[in-house]
């Protein structure tokens, strides 16, 4: 009787979902076409009031179900899910200064490459640990950095490097990968933006010791709220593990004792011996856990990446096609050998317009064309910044450039190609005639 009664919620959700998700007809002008958003269908829906009703609310069968099913499509050994993609990097450069690395061990002062034209937080991490981020520029075009700027910016004192595929554009992952080792470094791939895009045939969130993607609305997949962190260095999980769940050296999961069948019986520390395992921490941790709800949306998200990627591309085609050719801008263009799943369209004005990108901006969202900018551009330049100790490498032009002249505009799945057309239509008639618009 009561399995009749759950089956039969689940079932009055889908009716609810084909009710109430209908799709409004699209106005140009009206209708915000916006830069990113979560495609969520009844499965989604049914997943989210499954995880609800059987009442997990914590980290349990899901998650770990998603870790694995998470760690296969990628052709990685180990995943980690984490409350969202800034704790994931965050976790996955805190888990590099884990004494369990021995003399590998990032310690406070050592340098860091990393670019200046980024998200704040996959450089913050670097700077909560106590190291000193070396700031390199990137190229326009791709707005990746290149391997010759990385290589220039290491000295004795570097000892990671970290770095994030720019709106799902790779960079040169593995020539950059080639470097790192070359030279003893820990790499750390921010995949947030590009998870499912390919270098040279090899997935992205592959290349480094330590990946990380993030599952915001915004993104390829969500969860909600929600990252990951993946490796193939089952030493490195251990330790990525750890320091997510509190710090413990204990690794039972949520409401099981004993895994180890030892619990009672470890001497760590100058602890008394036997003290109980479960409250026996070998890290300085945190609590970065996610709960089952997100991991149950996870797995029906993940089911579907491939589709919402290739929409992805083809929007972002669609655009670049549509826009070849318009004066006064420089378009994006993929890294050489790879092919993105895009997260944006970034487009920078180019020297010598006879307009301001605030202008063209201003423009598009009048429109209902919502915009964004390239991140924080030169982060150097920002007031959270100021005090912060940093090396810069070589010049940030580019970077300068991006903070003042360039933006990007959304090719999410939800865009159909009525919507694309009509952004296409919108940037051209702008910079073809800004006088006349």
């Amino acid at each position: 009787m009561i399995e009749d009664g759950y089956q039969d919620v689940l079932e009055a959700v889908r009716k609810y979902h084909q009710t109430a998700d209908v799709q409004e007809q699209f106005v140009p002008g009206v209708t915000p076409l916006l830069t990113g958003g979560a495609v969520l269908d009844e499965d989604d829906r049914v997943a989210l009031v499954e995880a609800a009703l059987q009442l997990r609310i914590v980290a349990g069968p899901a998650s770990q179900r998603f870790e694995r099913e998470f760690a296969r499509t990628l052709g990685l050994r180990k995943a980690h899910l984490t409350n969202s993609g800034s704790s994931a990097n965050l976790l996955a450069v805190t888990s590099l200064t884990s004494p369990a690395l021995g003399e590998r061990r990032l310690r406070p002062g050592d340098e860091v490459v990393t670019v200046a034209a980024g998200f704040p937080t996959t450089v913050n991490p670097i700077l909560q640990n106590g190291m000193v981020p070396v700031f390199v520029d990137v190229e326009l075009g791709t707005y990746n950095t290149t391997p010759e700027l990385v290589q220039a910016a290491i000295t004795p004192r570097t000892r990671a490097i970290v770095l994030a595929h720019t709106l799902g554009n790779p960079y040169a992952a593995q020539e950059i990968k080639d470097i790192s080792a070359a030279h003893g470094l820990w790499l750390v791939e921010d995949n947030c933006d590009a998870l499912d895009s390919t270098y040279r045939g090899r997935l992205t969130g592959t290349f480094g010791d330590v990946s990380t993607c993030s599952f915001y609305p915004a993104h390829h997949i969500t969860t909600g709220e929600g990252g990951c962190v993946t490796t193939n260095n089952v030493r490195l999980a251990r330790v990525i593990e750890s320091i997510r769940d509190w710090g413990r050296d204990c690794w039972c999961p949520p409401a099981e004792d004993d895994t180890c069948r030892r619990r009672f019986e470890w001497t760590m520390g100058t602890l008394p011996p036997g003290y109980d395992h479960k409250y026996t921490y070998s890290h300085i941790g945190y609590n970065l856990k996610s709960s089952d709800l997100q991991a149950a949306l996870g797995l029906t998200q993940l089911a579907k990446l491939p589709r919402l990627s290739e929409a992805r591309r083809r929007n972002w085609k669609q655009l670049r096609g549509a826009l070849e050719g318009t004066p006064h801008l420089l378009l994006p263009q993929a890294t050489e050998g790879s092919d993105p799943s895009w997260f944006g369209f970034v487009i920078t004005i180019a020297p010598g317009a006879p307009f301001e990108r605030g202008e063209l901006v201003a423009f598009l969202e009048s429109r209902r064309i919502a915009t964004r900018l390239l991140f924080g551009g030169n982060l150097t330049r920002h007031p959270a910044y100021r005090d912060a100790e940093y090396r810069i490498s070589g010049e940030l032009t580019n970077s300068d450039v991006i903070t003042e002249q360039t933006f990007w505009v959304g090719v999410h799945p939800r865009l159909t190609a009525e919507m694309v057309d009509y952004m296409a239509e919108s940037i051209r008639a702008f910079a073809s005639s800004p006088s006349m618009v």
